[in-house]
């Protein structure tokens, strides 16, 4: 029988590296597997991160590998590889190892451990336009409490009908001069006390049954292509930012064997980052929570391996 591991841990991100470093500062034989080279999650993507405590300014990338590195000094290992299934180990492997164990299944390999966090994170929706890629993170934002601070005195536009797009219009408006909400409908599908703030703040213009054709700009976002998609008229919207708020999916589509999901796709797990299997934990983006920020990930990191001591230790999940 080959190697076995006290915890493997699937994403790269603040929630998996911040998990390695707690793993390995136990003594836990820890492995963070990704097929990201770079490292960091979504925060690697953003220009400068403002509400990272102690570190205000940092950029994304830089702040994504002071994490990895981190976990690498205290002796986490790496494997750049796509994991495709997570399965539960019967017969002699587990009863020779003494533990019930679980095998992470790559592309290259079968890895043995005696836990599992997933950390892959999740994704915003993107709107699939040209210049998005482009312009992201000089102008493009798919977090208005992340960015919303760059944007003062500056006009934005929120692209989306939704309670996100509504919170982050409202949100938008404490900074920005001038904030549009771009709704591909003629009325937002947000709650409506919300609609009613929203409607009531005269720094807020909503755009209806519109959608974004192209995102211009230089060096930075300059403008947006609209298309009225009743009359079909085009125009133009200057702007200085473009907030997009049309959903965010988590990162689970190429793995089998996933606990328990909830409605919407995420893995159903509170704070202690227990899943519905034993042996499998959830941390970040991935699971079931109401912030999804840097901070939470990264406290869902320390939280799961301390689910998996108890674990280890007493038998609880």
């Amino acid at each position: 029988m080959g190697k076995i591991y006290d915890i493997i841990i699937i994403g790269n991100g603040p929630a998996g590296l911040t998990a390695a470093i707690y793993a390995a500062r136990a003594g836990y034989q820890a492995l963070v597997v990704s097929d990201n080279p770079s490292g960091g999650g979504q925060i690697a993507t953003t220009y400068e991160v403002a509400n990272y405590p102690g570190l205000n300014g940092i950029s994304g990338m830089e702040l994504g590998e002071k994490f990895r590195e981190h976990a690498k000094t205290l002796g986490a290992e790496e494997l750049l590889d796509r994991v495709s299934a997570i399965e539960e180990v019967k017969g002699a492997e587990s009863k020779e190892a003494g533990f019930p164990l679980l095998a992470v299944i790559t592309a290259k390999e079968r890895l043995l451990t005696k836990s599992v966090i997933i950390a892959t994170g999740a994704d915003h929706r993107k709107l699939k336009v040209p210049g998005e890629d482009r312009f992201s993170g000089a102008g493009v934002s798919y977090c208005a409490t992340c960015d919303g601070g760059f944007f003062r005195k500056k006009t934005v536009a929120v692209v989306g009908g939704g309670d996100v797009a509504l919170e982050d219009a409202i949100y938008l408006s404490r900074f920005a001069e001038k904030v549009y909400i771009i709704h591909r409908r003629d009325e937002f599908r947000g709650v409506k006390a919300l609609q009613n703030e929203l409607l009531s703040n005269e720094k807020i213009e909503p755009i209806y049954d519109t959608v974004v054709n192209e995102i211009e700009g230089e060096a930075s976002v300059k403008s947006l292509k609209l298309l009225n998609v009743k009359t079909r008229e085009e125009s133009d919207l200057p702007v200085n930012g473009v907030f997009i708020a049309v959903g965010i999916k988590p990162n689970l589509e190429e793995i089998e064997g996933l606990p328990e999901l909830d409605e919407a796709g995420y893995i159903k797990a509170d704070e202690s980052c227990v899943t519905s299997i034993p042996g499998i934990f959830a941390a970040g983006d991935v699971r079931t929570k109401a912030l999804r920020q840097v901070i939470t990930a990264a406290a869902d990191g320390a939280n799961a391996v301390t689910s998996i001591g108890r674990y280890f230790t007493e038998g609880k999940r």
